[in-house]
C-alpha cells in the first residue's frame, strides 16, 4: 500500500511505494531540537520514495552519518537520512505526522531512550534500547 505526505504549504510532496513496517520513537538530543520534543518516524527504503517539489527541499548534515531535510518554503521537517555506510544507508526516516492518513501505524521501538526527557512515557511492550545499544545495532559502536 502506497503511503503519502507533504510539507505545511505543499511545495513537497512524497510517495512512499512500500508497506510502512514499523513507527520508531527518537528520544536523541538532536531530534528533540530538531522536531521540538520526540520524532515519531518510520524508515523507507531510497528505492521507494518519490518526491514531486524536491527543489524545495534543503538538507543540513547533521552528523557524520546523516542529514536532515526541510521545505525551504515552509520549513517543514520532511525526512532523516542515513547517509554513512553500514545497514540502512541511504534510507529515509519520515514523519508520522507528515503522511496524509496515519491509521493502522503502531510504535513498535524506542530508541536512546537514555536521552528521554522526564515528562512522559510511552506505554507499550516494545524494545527500548539505550544511545550504545542503537548506535551498536547499526555498526556505530562497540
Amino acid at each position: 500500500m502506497a503511503r503519502t505526505g507533504r510539507c505545511l504549504c505543499g511545495a513537497v510532496s512524497y510517495t512512499i511505494d512500500a508497506e510502512i513496517a514499523a513507527v520508531e520513537a527518537c528520544h536523541c538530543g538532536m531530534c528533540q531540537r530538531w522536531s521540538g520534543g520526540i520524532h515519531l518516524g518510520f524508515v523507507a527504503a531510497s528505492a521507494a520514495v518519490r518526491f514531486e517539489g524536491a527543489d524545495n527541499i534543503t538538507c543540513y548534515p547533521s552528523s557524520d552519518w546523516a542529514e536532515r531535510a526541510f521545505c525551504r518554503t515552509c520549513g517543514t521537517h520532511l525526512f532523516y537520512r542515513f547517509t554513512g555506510e553500514g545497514p540502512g544507508s541511504g534510507d529515509y526516516s519520515f514523519g508520522v505526522g507528515g503522511l496524509d492518513d496515519r491509521t493502522g501505524l503502531a510504535l513498535e521501538k524506542e530508541i536512546y531512550v537514555d536521552c528521554k526527557p522526564d515528562a512522559y512515557t510511552l506505554s507499550g511492550a516494545h524494545p527500548r534500547l539505550t544511545e550504545q545499544e542503537f548506535l551498536k545495532s547499526i555498526g556505530f559502536a562497540d
